[in-house]
């Protein structure tokens, strides 16, 4: 069987330059804590938790740390967050991604500004509440055509677009175009990162090429869930799995490729322990 395994597959920048700062800290000692699970992914969060670092899930559980480290992850946190964290007497670990900490300067500057913030994302995800809530203004978070289709504000009001950085490219210039369409003066910012575009360009050759693909990530994982719908649209057998014990190949027999991918917070090890088993077993 040919197996082919995406190269941008696991931890992109963001990711793993959190987890790194998790694990240095670990090595200085003391109480350590993380804003949220550092990543989506339950089987590092557990080991994370086993060796001692805690995950604060609230503002009144933040409150009342008063000793410590405080790792922000990769996603940010929002404003409200971190102006708690200015106030505790704890040390603070900022590990929010660049390219989500651009987007927060532009909706800021472009809120101050008067324009009307469409974020394009998933509202209850942790990096769109961040970058909603540092928003000074109107704002609106827009996660599929008919709310794009439903939006309206005065038509001389300027709107600025950006966009989750995880967020699935092609779908995301559709409703910039909805947008376009309607007539208002939109400005565009494209703020998904690069190493997502990419992941996303070759998991959707992969799959167009194999007859089964194989997308691995956490169950909350957002740029993961994107992978999946990606890959499903190209190839009718995609599987998607957290790890190994997940997966079921059926139809073997026909199956003569197999494709490989995974989210921004699967773990090299997973990635390789699945590609192995395909390898050794099919």
């Amino acid at each position: 069987m040919n197996v082919i395994v995406a190269e941008s597959s696991g931890f992109c920048f963001g990711v793993k330059r959190a987890v790194d700062s998790v694990y240095e800290q670990l090595k200085k000692g003391g109480k350590i804590y993380t804003f949220g699970p550092i990543i989506h992914n339950e089987q590092v969060v557990d080991e994370l938790e086993k060796r001692g670092v805690q995950v604060i899930r609230s503002a009144d559980e933040l409150r009342n740390i008063n000793e410590g480290t405080v790792i922000i992850r990769s996603h940010g946190v929002t404003k409200e967050i971190s102006d708690i964290l200015k106030e505790q007497k704890v040390d603070v670990i900022d590990a929010t991604c660049p390219f989500v900490k651009k987007i927060h300067r532009i909706v800021e500057k472009e809120s101050k500004e008067g324009k009307y913030i469409v974020v394009i994302g998933s509202r209850q995800h942790p990096e769109v509440e961040g970058i909603v809530s540092r928003v000074d203004g109107d704002v609106a978070v827009i996660e599929n055509e008919d709310e794009a289709a439903a939006f309206t504000t005065l038509p001389e009001r300027e709107i600025c677009v950006v966009s989750q950085t995880t967020f699935n490219n092609n779908k995301f210039k559709e409703l910039v175009e909805i947008f376009n369409k309607k007539g208002y003066h939109v400005t565009v910012a494209n703020t998904i990162c690069n190493a997502t575009e990419e992941r996303q360009t070759e998991a959707r050759r992969i799959a167009s090429s194999v007859d089964a693909m194989i997308v691995i990530g956490g169950a909350g994982s957002s740029n993961t869930q994107k992978l999946y719908e990606i890959c499903k649209r190209e190839c009718d057998n995609t599987q998607y799995i957290q790890t190994l014990d997940d997966l079921v190949l059926t139809s073997i027999e026909s199956i003569k490729s197999v494709g490989i991918t995974a989210g921004a917070s699967t773990p090299k090890k997973i990635i390789q322990e699945v590609q192995s088993y395909v390898r050794a077993n099919f």
